[in-house]
């Protein structure tokens, strides 16, 4: 017995030494590359992250921004800040209003970096005399309030990181003037599985409709179900219309945590797997093709939970219908609950909650909070399905639904919870006129009110 813990003991000794020694080649190699590979910042002016700027106008206000990308950003501050999950946004706001202008960086982003809390995280180890120039770089590269009438100020703010494409709201006050903005900008760097041939549709084949009623009409024309690339089996519901302009629509998902999916490539892989194996949330993971018209879905998201075995995942294709002047789009959501894998290809490595009302009717719920959606409608869809008596998707796990999908109209923002409108078209079981909330799934058994 004595002999059994004596070795232990003897190596705990040797514990904090280890310890030590690691600490210490940390910095020491911290110090070395900070030495070797010298602080360069480029000047501002030629980085490119201008090439994918938005601009947008309301009242006297002109508002311009543009996302950086990891290799941007380091081009501008000499230093990686995506590695430490930030990210710079550039604003520029131009005021022809008659009152001064504050931009609300909380709007933005609520966790976002002050110039100093950027530049510390990024310091050098050596040498320290270039540490001040950086500090002094950050702070005068910032966005600085307010903006006076007939002023036109630009500057960075550090955010947190995203990929792909980057939600920014940019809201900016005065006495009597409140401008809320919304964009969508693409992110560089990402290999983003939305189609690089994005479909548009032949002018001579777009419809356009004027009415409610024309459109309840069309959408109940079209595909109830998504199909495999040949076309002779049929899968998940498509259980989800996306009705209104780009800038309205895409915004209201990021703003709710919704993120693009990633390319199904060698990295994007290796990530999942991590993800899968030690429970990282991974939020860009790729999903599988689905076809409706006989094309793979136009783009597609994810909203991540606490790893990749559970998340909600959407499809989306666009039509070559209109309403009024706003594009509609047809798309199919699931909530994956679990991971199997089933051999194919691609492989499949998820299993899909069955009750896919329960996914469609929390997507509502999710967007009602985006401030962007102004009303929701159901339509007939792929027809009821119940509990005892399921479908099959393409990989053989079985759904119920009451055959309805949810129509979701965007406006421009902010719709407020009390705002949002229920379109009298279909209704599903147990849903009292104008509710938002009481959506159960198909086969809901809890008592209603």
């Amino acid at each position: 017995m004595r002999k059994f813990f004596s070795w232990p003991r003897r190596l705990w000794l040797r514990i904090p030494f280890w310890i030590l020694m690691l600490v210490v080649l940390f910095f020491v190699g911290r110090f070395a590359v900070d030495s070797v590979i010298p602080w360069r910042p480029v000047p501002v002016a030629q980085v490119p992250f201008l090439e994918h700027a938005a601009t947008k106008t309301l009242g006297n206000t002109q508002v311009t921004v543009s996302a950086l990308g990891a290799e941007e950003s380091y081009h501008v501050f000499g230093r990686p800040l995506a590695l430490l999950g930030i990210q710079p946004i550039w604003v520029k706001v131009k005021n022809d209003e008659r009152v001064p202008l504050w931009y609300l960086r909380a709007g933005t982003d609520n966790e976002w970096y002050s110039p100093y809390e950027a530049y510390y995280a990024n310091r050098l180890r050596a040498p320290r005399e270039d540490n001040k120039k950086m500090e002094q770089l950050f702070y005068s590269l910032s966005f600085q309030n307010p903006v006076m009438p007939g002023e036109t100020k630009s500057g960075f703010i550090f955010t947190r990181l995203d990929e792909g494409t980057k939600p920014v709201d940019i809201d900016v006050i005065g006495l009597g003037v409140v401008r809320s903005f919304s964009f969508q900008v693409r992110v560089p760097g990402f290999f983003s599985d939305v189609r690089q041939d994005v479909y548009q549709p032949d002018p001579s084949k777009v419809v356009v409709v004027e009415s409610e009623a024309e459109l309840r009409a069309e959408l109940e024309k079209y595909p109830a179900e998504v199909t495999n690339k040949e076309g002779d089996k049929t899968g998940d519901p498509l259980n989800i219309v996306c009705v209104g302009a780009p800038q309205d629509v895409f915004p209201a998902f990021s703003r709710r945590g919704w993120h693009p999916t990633e390319q199904t490539r060698g990295a994007s892989v290796m990530k999942t797997i991590r993800s899968a194996l030690f429970g990282r949330v991974y939020l860009y993971s790729p999903v599988s093709p689905l076809y409706v018209y006989g094309r793979s879905q136009d783009l597609s998201a994810q909203k991540a939970r606490g790893d990749v075995n559970m998340r909600n995942h959407l499809r989306l294709w666009l039509t070559p219908l209109r309403y009024h002047d706003k594009q509609v789009w047809l798309g199919q959501i699931s909530r994956d609950i679990g991971v199997r894998v089933i051999w194919g290809i691609p492989p499949t490595t998820h299993k899909i909650d069955p009750d896919t009302d329960e996914a469609r009717n929390g997507l509502t719920q999710d967007l009602a909070y985006s401030q962007a959606l102004a009303r929701f409608g159901f339509v007939k869809g792929v027809g009821a399905a119940p509990r005892e008596q399921p479908r099959h998707n393409l990989t053989g796990d079985p759904f119920f639904t009451d055959g309805l999908r949810v129509v979701l109209f965007f406006e421009n923002r902010p719709t407020t919870l009390g705002r949002i409108e229920m379109v009298d078209w279909e209704r599903p079981p147990g849903m009292p006129a104008g509710s938002l909330f009481g959506m159960g799934g198909a086969n809901d058994q809890r008592p209603k009110d």
